[in-house]
């Protein structure tokens, strides 16, 4: 298994011109309950939650980071009801034979609320349905009406919720960075192997600490 810190990372020196403020977006993928928190919904299934909290550390870093540059923050996160679960998302859940296993950041009940993070009047914020961030909300037309064209991607989970989103964005035209020690997957060779095929196809990955020294 590749580690994480072995792949090719932009190099700090070179990343001051690619990051500037008004054109960057820190985006902060579904740190909310029933993904990050250990009492939430996959803490509850016995998932280590260890590298979660650990990314979560890093985005907290990085949103403070941002906020003194004056780069834009934006919030993803699920929010679900049971009328807006899909079909094929019912379907997959039977065949898998964890009927119900849909029923994960409800709007009701505290598993889509954010987690160790909070949005400020400014910020773009986007409740979804499913993994993709773009897909069925405006956030490609919030990003647009801002000037926005380049995304640091941050949260959970790296193989699934930011995948998607990062895959969406690079095919709408966003530069795409992603941070590869403030995201997390709940198995470690998941979100090596994922920032592996982002890295190669199309976003470059930075670290924390560089986005934050750009930033300071």
């Amino acid at each position: 298994m590749v580690e994480a810190a072995d792949l090719p990372h932009v190099d700090a020196g070179a990343l001051k011109d690619m990051l500037p403020p008004a054109k960057t977006a820190l985006v902060v993928v579904d740190i909310q309950t029933d993904f990050a928190a250990p009492h939430g919904l996959v803490g509850s299934f016995g998932a280590d939650m260890t590298t979660v909290e650990a990314a979560i550390d890093r985005i907290e870093e990085l949103i403070a980071a941002a906020r003194k540059a004056g780069a834009h923050v934006a919030f993803m996160r699920v929010v679900t009801r049971p009328e807006t679960d899909t079909e094929a998302l019912k379907t997959l859940m039977v065949r898998r034979g964890s009927p119900g296993g849909e029923g994960i950041c409800r709007a009701e009940g505290g598993g889509a609320d954010y987690y160790r993070v909070t949005p400020e009047p400014g910020d773009i914020e986007i409740e979804k349905l499913m993994y993709d961030s773009f897909h069925g909300t405006d956030l490609d037309e919030q990003f647009k009406a801002r000037g926005i064209d380049t995304l640091v991607m941050t949260g959970v989970s790296t193989d699934c919720c930011v995948d998607s989103t990062a895959r969406t964005a690079f095919h709408n035209g966003y530069n795409v960075f992603v941070v590869s020690d403030a995201c997390a997957a709940y198995e470690p060779d998941l979100h090596s192997g994922t920032l592996n095929v982002l890295q190669k196809n199309l976003a470059l990955l930075v670290t924390s600490d560089a986005v934050a020294g750009v930033w300071s």
